[in-house]
């Protein structure tokens, strides 16, 4: 549901190359048309996460198989955001733009026509690979769409709270189309939405491209991908193969040097991938690792819920869709309250809310059984509605707290890859958790723990991150960093 709520990343480029200013009509145009593409990216997965039971009944597929079903979406996600919006600056943001959504579009028909789980994952794939172009680039379009601060400043408002709308419709339309029509419905539903925004972007969007772009890293994007795409592959596979296996311990071994190789590589460049002297700064590195751990929180939450309801519970889509709205409810109320606070107050009093709404949630969760009221599971589900309200803005504030301009961009795409870098593997966690139990309700029930008891511990870690990262020492580190760029702010 999650996956993609703030794949937001601002340019990567240090200016932007000024275009001629349209009117308000064409500007609002533009947004809309952006604001459409953050819709069926974010709507998209979780419409998926409802269906899972389904598509798991219809295809014969394994637990692990439903776990490649969301994770290939969120793994290409978080291995391409930073090349997208650098390509996108480079060869031109319309053309990028127009790219993402013919992939998305063709994505979501083979989505629909997947003979098995197999074809499903690879289409999720393709899915993926156009939305890396949609969010980031559609993000810079918009800043380059409004120059006037105040006027930017909403249109950005509005593109981010399209997330949360997604998040309160996708459950029920999800849940509408698979009772209705079947899960495929809920991919070829994006079909015509794509179709009138490719029109609408060939008549609307003006291309801009940045004054100054980060050069290409193979390298380093090689040594990302494999260093996330085998951990997560060992992640999902432990339960069948046994973490002592060859294969495992190879491909764990494979992020061991994918890792070095980041660190021994990525400084000696340029412009890196990966830009390592962020992490000098305290905010920014615990801004990161905040994002890492309440996405990885909230990708379990969906996964384990979406089977309890269904599985457990055995409520349709419908249901099941219905039961998580007030989740994507609370957050369309409280993330716009929560970024006007950060930005008069700053971001601690909201990431100390967040982790303990997502550490009680945990708890709570503990005594959410098979023959629990619905009442209590509802309630419960509110504390992670909270928590996920309160926790994205701190984090985009605390990535940029203290950095120049020219680094703004190339944080935020850190803290949105952060992001879903931790649903993958809160799915890939969770998945291999309860797995072998999906079937067993007293099982599953006491499979859980497990999983429950990891959230709590990363809210836990969400609030001493918080405090951390807000002190007086944090904000000196953001300071020291903040002059390693300054050589490329005056360029």
């Amino acid at each position: 549901m999650a996956a993609s709520v703030v794949t937001m990343a601002a340019p990567s480029s240090t200016t932007a190359r000024v275009e001629p200013a349209l009117d308000r009509r064409r500007r609002n145009l533009v947004l809309a048309i952006c604001c459409a593409s953050m819709i069926v990216v974010v709507m998209d997965v979780s419409i998926v996460n409802v269906a899972l039971p389904t598509i798991r009944r219809d295809l014969g597929a394994s637990v692990s198989g439903l776990q490649w079903t969301v994770d290939a979406y969120s793994l290409v996600l978080a291995a391409f955001l930073v090349l997208a919006g650098s390509t996108a600056d480079r060869v031109g943001r319309r053309r990028i733009f127009l790219t993402g959504l013919v992939a998305f579009g063709l994505g979501s028909l083979l989505c629909g026509l997947a003979p098995s789980i197999g074809w499903l994952i690879a289409a999720r794939a393709l899915q993926a690979v156009g939305g890396t172009m949609l969010n980031p680039v559609a993000m810079a379009i918009i800043a380059t769409t409004f120059p006037e601060p105040a006027e930017r400043a909403r249109a950005i408002g509005i593109f981010g709270s399209m997330s949360g709308l997604s998040l309160a419709l996708g459950p029920i339309l999800g849940g509408v189309l698979v009772d209705g029509l079947g899960w495929r419905s809920i991919f070829w539903v994006n079909v015509p939405v794509v179709i009138a925004a490719i029109a609408c972007t060939v008549r609307f969007v003006p291309e801009s491209r940045a004054a100054r772009v980060r050069r290409f890293d193979p390298v380093g994007q090689t040594l990302v991908t494999l260093a996330l795409g085998s951990l997560v592959f060992a992640i999902i596979e432990s339960s069948s193969l046994g973490w002592a296996s060859p294969v495992i311990l190879g491909l764990l071994g494979v992020v061991g040097l994918s890792v070095l190789g980041i660190i021994a590589y990525e400084p000696r460049r340029t412009d890196p991938l990966l830009e390592l002297r962020l992490f000098r700064s305290v905010p920014f590195s615990l801004a990161i690792t905040t994002a890492l751990w309440s996405f990885c929180a909230f990708g379990a939450f969906l996964f384990v819920t979406t089977l309890y309801l269904q599985d457990v519970r055995g409520m349709s889509a419908l249901a099941a869709g219905l039961s998580l709205l007030p989740v994507g409810i609370l957050i369309v109320v409280i993330a716009p309250r929560t970024g006007r606070f950060v930005g008069t107050r700053g971001p601690r009093r909201p990431l100390v809310v967040s982790g303990v709404a997502l550490a009680l949630g945990g708890l709570a969760s503990l005594w959410v059984g098979p023959d629990s009221p619905l009442a209590l599971a509802l309630v419960v589900f509110l504390l992670f509605g909270v928590f996920q309200g309160t926790v994205n803005a701190p984090i985009t504030n605390t990535a940029v707290s203290g950095m120049p301009r020219s680094m703004a961009g190339v944080a935020t795409s850190l803290a949105s890859s952060g992001r879903q870098t931790g649903t993958t593997l809160g799915v890939a966690i969770s998945g291999t958790i309860v797995g072998s139990t999906v079937g067993d309700p007293a099982a599953f029930h006491h499979a859980t723990y497990g999983v429950w008891w990891l959230t709590v511990g990363l809210g836990a870690g969400i609030v001493a991150a918080g405090l951390l990262s807000t002190g007086r020492w944090a904000a000196a580190t953001a300071d020291r960093a903040a002059t390693l760029f300054e050589e490329v702010d005056r360029g």
